[in-house]
């Protein structure tokens, strides 16, 4: 294994580019630590225990903690990425965006710089909101979070936080186009890993202090191998459907009668269901911190708690219609369809066109159905294991571990492709798949 690690800083290209995703990354940590000017960080620190559960404390979780301490990072990469599905929805009902997709590198850097507009509107809007956040917080409690909260404080903030997101786009854009894996998903990969250390100390505390039992650590470590295994299952798992191109003739040349396949992933929609029924899910007890205790909002709110039988229930139901939705919003039958047959493919006993739509339409269906239960599965389980034990630190699996998993996928196979070109031996042995990219 050392030998194989070795072998990474022996390829010079391979050399510098994980070097500078590592400069990067100092980069950003220390962007982490860079407080918002006028936040006492103190009261900060203690009016946010009560958000651990909202969709504060979820949007907390992709930012490594920076939203918590107020800093110049606080909103990370998140309006990126929302900026990103909400192009990625439009281009599949709005007929502009579905041309720009369709129109090659040309198209992807008009949809590249839509999103970049995107970006900074939304930083505009959720800087806004985090500085009403702030002032806001605490106040029912004798805390005072912003000591002076005034026009040039909500001026200041807006353009703090605006400035640190387009920093952070940049950094991101910079380590895809010059470092070693997908930017965007490494820095939010980084911001989850932040925060293992702090879990596996507070473990190692519980376990001397003698409320974790030797017998409740290893059935935890063996939860935790047997969970990563699974999603390393499931993101790999393809449904692989025969397609055959005829022999074309064209000039002196002989084009086609090629064997292939298109790899339907069992998991095409990743991450992005738990994040949106997340986000829903825990928006009556985000709305509930805004209304008094007597307004039937608040009352409401006590049944979304995450601990509950109700919210678990309709946790994973929710998962599984986005599962379907959003699968069906980044992979079309139709237009893989319409390309198989302008490029004189066929699959072997349906007929071209409508007819191979929809059979491509009704394997994807069945194959995700296995795939939306197992993120259902996943996304509860650190409810049940915090109902279960009361202890935070005990919860693992849900949001967290599919993008870990599925950037250090991504992040291998580029390392991998980079030494086999060069001539040397694999990180592993076998082939890395990543997950695909639409």
């Amino acid at each position: 294994m050392f030998e194989k690690l070795r072998n990474i800083f022996q390829v010079p290209e391979l050399k510098r580019r994980i070097l500078f995703t590592l400069a990067l990354f100092v980069v950003y940590r220390l962007g982490e630590h860079v407080p918002t000017p006028g936040v006492n960080a103190r009261a900060l620190a203690g009016a946010f225990e009560s958000q651990r559960g909202t969709l504060f404390g979820l949007y907390d979780l992709f930012v490594g903690g920076a939203f918590s301490r107020a800093t110049v990072f606080a909103l990370g990469i998140m309006p990126y990425i929302s900026s990103s599905i909400i192009l990625q929805v439009l281009g599949a009902v709005v007929p502009y965006f579905e041309k720009l997709r369709k129109e090659g590198e040309e198209g992807q850097k008009k949809l590249t710089q839509i999103t970049r507009y995107g970006t900074v509107l939304i930083s505009i809007i959720q800087s806004l909101g985090y500085s009403v956040f702030l002032v806001n917080m605490g106040q029912g409690k004798g805390l005072s979070v912003v000591p002076d909260a005034n026009w040039l404080f909500y001026f200041s903030t807006i353009i703090t936080q605006t400035t640190g997101t387009i920093l952070v786009m940049w950094l991101g854009e910079k380590i895809t186009e010059h470092g070693i894996g997908n930017g965007i998903s490494l820095i939010i990969f980084v911001n989850i890993l932040g925060g293992v250390p702090n879990r596996i100390f507070a473990a190692v505390d519980s376990f001397r202090a003698g409320s974790l039992s030797l017998f409740t650590a290893l059935f935890l470590l063996a939860l935790m191998v047997g969970v990563i295994a699974a999603v390393i299952v499931m993101t790999q798992a393809t449904r692989r459907i025969p397609v055959q191109y005829a022999k074309r003739i064209v000039g002196r040349r002989m084009y086609g009668g090629a064997n292939t396949h298109i790899p339907l992933r069992v998991n095409t929609a990743g991450v992005i269901p738990i994040i949106f029924a997340s986000s829903f899910m825990i928006l009556p007890t985000t709305l509930a911190q805004f209304v008094p205790p007597s307004n039937p909002l608040a009352s409401i709110s006590q049944w979304f708690t995450r601990t509950s039988f109700v919210y678990n229930i309709l946790y994973g139901m929710i998962i599984i219609f986005f599962t379907y939705f959003y699968t069906a919003v980044v992979l079309n039958p139709n237009d893989l369809a319409e390309s198989m047959r302008k490029n004189g493919g066929f699959i072997p006993g349906i007929r071209p066109g409508r007819k191979t739509a929809e059979y491509i339409d009704r394997v994807l269906s069945r194959i995700t159905l296995p795939g939306a239960i197992f993120l259902a599965l996943i996304a509860v389980l650190p409810d049940v294991m915090i109902a279960a034990s009361g202890a935070q630190y005990l919860s693992f699996g849900g949001t967290s571990i599919l993008i870990v998993v599925g950037v250090a996928l991504d992040t291998l196979q580029q390392v991998e492709s980079h030494l086999i070109m060069r001539h040397y031996e694999g990180l592993v042995r076998g082939r890395i798949r990543g997950r695909q990219r639409m």
